[in-house]
């Protein structure tokens, strides 16, 4: 046969090959029926829904994507998609309905299977039905190992249990397969996770294993201020004063911006040995070097009054005041020094004068994932788990704000 003729054959055996291929992906068998699958995407139904969804308005993307789905009522993603809205929504009975409906359909790809199931546990967690929403995620995971939403929803699952362990093991999974900004990430959840896993051990008297705990977190991820607290603690229990001063002044060098946490610690330690001009010296230290660190202020001014100095006590609460004068502790400690004494005039004077036109912050700590609101400063947030999200959210003062774009000196 002619060589040219051969090679005719085989491109025309590819062609049609391709055809058949392009056809059955567009199209499928339906009770007997041939159903085209673009007519659900090229719907204005479903063009109309995915635009609703963009803007937010759940109630109309669910009511154009349903109309959609007539087109095609066995489009798996379409009535995936309808599934996890309906959970949005709150109908969460709803959604896990939609979802073990697509279970019980035959001939499903273990990739189908897991995205299904993987849906169907988020629909379980956001239930609080907490066991099945674990089985669902455990199920996804022996079907596809490596799938991350599902380890991720897996963890936190147990970390909200309290399961640290468990939760521990669950990350290094995933640090395992995460791509190196992933994998930064999970140093630091790991170091957390560290810290509670010491925790337990402390709560358990075992403290040569709570101290192993808590420097392996200072080893993963320096930044791990409670785990600096910890330490101490369990320095202290073990009758090392010197070495959990020296752990708490560590960390009290790790972030400015909470120097403040080991303060009390530190002064309790310092007063006992006699040594008290040195937390007095830390804290001068620490707003020299952080003017607007109006913590350190008020630490101080605790200290100056417990020692019977009120003016100077005053004085430190008013220099806080005035890089901060919307943190309602600091107002809440001055009415309880003005109270307790009978002060001149002009000290009274001037902090009304501070205070004027102020707006009090009862809850200055913000979660930057979730926006949770806190009045303390949280190491995991309580309504999105997210670890070490929280913020102090702070109105700067004109002064400060004038100061920081005023230019320097020259030199």
């Amino acid at each position: 046969m002619d060589s040219g003729l051969v090679l005719l054959l085989v491109i025309t055996a590819l062609l049609v090959g391709l055809a058949v291929g392009k056809a059955w992906e567009r199209y499928k068998l339906q009770e007997g029926q041939w159903v085209d699958r673009r007519r659900v995407r090229q719907s204005p139904h479903f063009i109309v829904g995915l635009n609703y969804l963009v803007a937010g308005r759940v109630d109309l993307a669910i009511e154009e994507l349903e109309e959609a789905s007539k087109l095609d009522p066995g489009a798996l993603e379409l009535r995936l998609m309808l599934g996890n809205l309906y959970r949005e929504r709150g109908q969460v009975g709803r959604a896990i309905q939609e979802h073990q409906t697509l279970l019980q359909r035959p001939r499903l790809s273990q990739m189908e299977h897991a995205n299904v199931l993987l849906c169907l546990g988020l629909d379980y967690r956001r239930g609080g039905f907490v066991d099945r929403a674990t089985e669902a995620f455990t199920e996804v995971l022996k079907l596809a190992p490596d799938n991350e939403s599902a380890l991720n929803n897996l963890e936190k699952l147990q970390e909200e249990q309290r399961q640290w362990q468990e939760a521990y093991q669950t990350r290094h999974r995933l640090a395992a397969i995460a791509n190196p900004a992933v994998q930064t990430r999970s140093k630091t959840i790991l170091a957390f996770l560290e810290h509670e896993l010491g925790l337990q051990a402390l709560a358990k008297s075992d403290i040569p294993e709570a101290i192993r705990r808590f420097t392996a977190a200072i080893e993963l991820h320096t930044a791990v201020l409670p785990a600096y607290l910890s330490l101490g603690d369990a320095r202290l229990k073990q009758g090392d004063a010197t070495a959990a001063a020296t752990i708490w002044e560590a960390a009290v060098n790790v972030s400015l911006d909470r120097a403040y946490l080991p303060l009390e610690r530190l002064e309790v330690l310092y007063v006992s040995q006699g040594r008290a001009d040195r937390f007095v010296a830390l804290c001068e230290r620490l707003t020299d070097a952080a003017p607007r660190e109006w913590r350190a202020r008020a630490a101080l001014a605790r200290h100056l009054a417990s020692q019977g100095e009120p003016t100077r006590a005053l004085e430190s609460l008013f220099g806080a005041l005035e890089h901060n004068p919307h943190a309602l502790a600091i107002h809440q400690s001055i009415w309880a020094l003005l109270s307790s004494l009978d002060l001149p005039r002009p000290l009274v004077a001037r902090y009304i004068e501070i205070t004027r036109q102020s707006v009090f912050y009862l809850d200055p700590h913000v979660c930057t994932r979730c926006r949770y609101r806190s009045t303390e400063l949280l190491w995991q947030c309580p309504q999105c788990h997210e670890w070490d999200a929280f913020v102090e959210e702070r109105i700067t003062p004109a002064s400060d704000v004038e100061s920081e774009m005023s230019p320097g000196p020259n030199v």
